[in-house]
């Protein structure tokens, strides 16, 4: 559970106290284009009658099995749009979370920068298959690797995450600012996993020097371009990448959580079983992680939104909206099995992961995790489904990340013929 990794969709989980459940219906959810009479009929197939009360139970029961403070689960489907909160926003106070509230998307933030690197692409001002020593000196490998395998995770590059340094440095000082070329310094201080195009593994490092390569390309701070290409063009207007300097979140804003130190998320370092067992019995509180500051993530995690804007930035990214047809065409082929032993398993592509998880079902999605937050952001096209989870508590005392560990869950109570998920009693 690497920080800002995507999660691996249907990881089993049970998943803190009732808050509400609101359904709106269809006329509120976004508008599809007519469907042909057998697609219309696979959707029928696909899907489950949703009952608002049962769906709020189940996350409910869930929530609580996991010890999360707060949890918000979006979701549209053609029966319409279904809110789920639970808990509070804030431990010793009674504000239940809602879509409209801030909180940091970690990893999702790879989406957007994905997707600026396509745009600049699509522009002409670089090309995936340029190598990123032609816009970032000093890169090990530098000349071999190409953006492609940046967006792809198949550089080789250390990633900086895993530098026990790090989680020592935010700890002893979490508001203090860190620029990209510092976390690409701790990378490069180690040699490389892989040769460029050898392998996948999930690396931090790539997006960090992504966001140099737009800067380079685009010829502006990555902020400005994100509010520019992406944040004004599609509504989302609580959406945000904040300045080096800037450890707070806009209000409406939940507080985020974790259990110990920030090696827990960083570096997946397991809770030894006595303070497993103290955050159970509630002797062990978790620690606030909301103003550390996050310019250690910047391009591949900085972001900051709502479930509301998520839910509508992650479907238009899917449905074609933020690139043009050709780009989005070489988007979806981007996608290559991260193991090779699987190929019909999870698969990642450009800032994007995909998997089946159904006889009927399958999202492209991506998922977020640092010190204090969780979530997972998917949208699957087959069936018009679009769903966005966020937790205020980045791992459950037993080390389960807390929105991945909410999603099957949440899937069992949308799609037909999945088996039924551990621990949803």
């Amino acid at each position: 559970m690497t920080l800002l990794a995507p999660c691996a969709a249907l990881l089993i989980a049970g998943c803190a106290s009732p808050s509400g459940t609101s359904f709106t219906a269809p006329s509120d959810a976004p508008v599809t284009p007519a469907a042909t009479a057998s697609a219309f009929a696979h959707t029928l197939s696909a899907l489950k009658p949703i009952d608002p009360a049962v769906f709020q139970s189940a996350v409910e029961r869930a929530a609580k099995k996991l010890m999360i403070p707060g949890a918000v689960v979006l979701l549209r489907t053609p029966q319409g749009t279904f809110r789920v909160t639970v808990g509070t926003s804030e431990l010793g106070a009674a504000k239940p979370p809602t879509t409209g509230d801030h909180f940091r998307i970690a990893s999702n933030t790879k989406t957007m920068t994905s997707a600026l690197i396509s745009l600049l692409a699509q522009d002409g001002k670089l090309r995936t298959s340029d190598p990123v020593s032609d816009y970032v000196p000093g890169v090990p490998n530098g000349e071999r690797i190409t953006i492609a395998e940046l967006l792809k995770m198949r550089s080789g590059l250390y990633n900086y995450t895993s530098a026990p340094e790090l989680a020592v440095a935010l700890d002893a000082n979490p508001g203090k600012a860190r620029t990209p070329q510092e976390m690409l310094d701790i990378a490069f201080r180690r040699p490389p996993n892989f040769a460029p195009g050898a392998s996948y593994e999930y690396s931090n490092t790539n997006y960090a020097l992504l966001g140099l390569v737009a800067e380079k390309a685009g010829g502006h701070p990555l902020a400005q371009q994100f509010r520019d290409r992406l944040f004004a063009p599609f509504g989302l207007a609580d959406t945000s990448l904040p300045g080096a300097a800037d450890g707070s979140l806009p209000p409406p804003y939940s507080h985020g959580y974790m259990y110990g130190g920030s090696a827990y998320a960083l570096v997946d370092q397991p809770y030894p079983a006595d303070m497993q067992a103290a955050a159970w019995s509630g002797k062990l509180k978790p620690v606030d992680y909301t103003r550390q500051n996050p310019s250690y993530a910047t391009a591949a995690g900085g972001a900051i939104s709502t479930a509301d804007d998520m839910a509508t930035w992650i479907r238009s990214l899917v449905t074609g909206k933020v690139l043009d047809r050709a780009s989005q065409q070489q988007w979806l082929r981007s996608l290559q099995a991260e193991d090779p032993n699987a190929p019909k398993g999870q698969k990642y592509g450009y800032g994007i992961s995909y998997q089946r998880f159904g006889p009927q079902a399958a999202m492209y999605y991506h998922g977020g995790e640092l010190p204090g937050f969780n979530s997972f952001v998917g949208h699957d096209p087959d069936n018009e489904v679009t769903l966005v989870i966020w937790t205020n508590l980045t791992l459950s005392p037993d080390g389960r990340t807390t929105a991945q560990a909410l999603l099957p869950i949440v899937l069992d109570e949308v799609y037909v013929g999945l088996s039924p998920p551990t621990g949803a009693d």
